[in-house]
């Protein structure tokens, strides 16, 4: 009953935007699970995107954030669900370009942790310049990095707990395609996203902060 009446309350003020990343969200999501891959990967590859968007219901009212982050985080959803129903070795538009331009490997899982860095980024600047009293400058970049740095090596932990628990049933969530340095690449790409992240959205993400501070 309380939960009903929370999701009564947070329903009338939801902008029309939100609402439209909203169904997007739900449109991808029920497609992706029309006849994945493996459904054990799917769940897992999902889960991410599940629990991001409860984080965002539960905090809408208190803590809006900007319509930049909201959009940014459908994108981040988009790539894990997308991933989830092909699993990320197989995404057949990077299968293309693999067998095009006679690539080593599957890049789509490469593209998922560079978003792991580049989305988080801005979640994380956000959060840090309208709570924490930091300025911009070097000390919140360092900070920002650093947190995405930490939530793609605890990404990768979970990986391999998955990995100990489930034995070969989670290779298709690893997706390491063979490669021995798979855990180190998907780190440094996380590493990459998030560092030009900064560079190329700090800019536009400090106009969205001005819109939503005077509102």
């Amino acid at each position: 009953m309380i939960g009903g009446r929370r999701i009564i309350e947070i329903s009338k003020n939801v902008e029309p935007f939100h609402i439209g990343l909203l169904l997007i969200y739900f449109a991808v999501m029920i497609w992706s699970l029309i006849n994945p891959n493996d459904l054990f990967t799917w769940s897992l590859e999902v889960f991410p995107a599940v629990i991001g968007l409860m984080v965002i219901i539960v905090t809408y009212n208190q803590f809006r954030l900007t319509n930049l982050v909201y959009f940014l985080v459908l994108v981040h959803a988009i790539i894990l669900i997308v991933g989830g129903h092909y699993t990320y070795a197989e995404m057949p538009i990077f299968n293309w370009l693999r067998d095009t331009f006679h690539l080593d490997r599957n890049y789509y899982d490469r593209l998922g942790h560079f978003a792991q860095g580049f989305i988080p980024a801005i979640i994380a600047r956000e959060i840090l310049l309208r709570k924490s009293g930091l300025n911009k400058g070097k000390l919140l970049s360092f900070i920002t990095i650093s947190i995405c740095l930490a939530i793609s090596a605890s990404y990768e932990l979970v990986e391999w707990g998955v990995a100990v628990a489930t034995g070969s049933a989670a290779d298709a969530f690893l997706g390491t395609q063979g490669d021995i340095w798979d855990t180190q690449w998907d780190m440094f790409m996380a590493l990459w996203g998030a560092i030009i992240s900064l560079v190329l959205m700090s800019h536009l993400h400090d106009k969205f902060l001005r819109k939503i501070n005077r509102e």
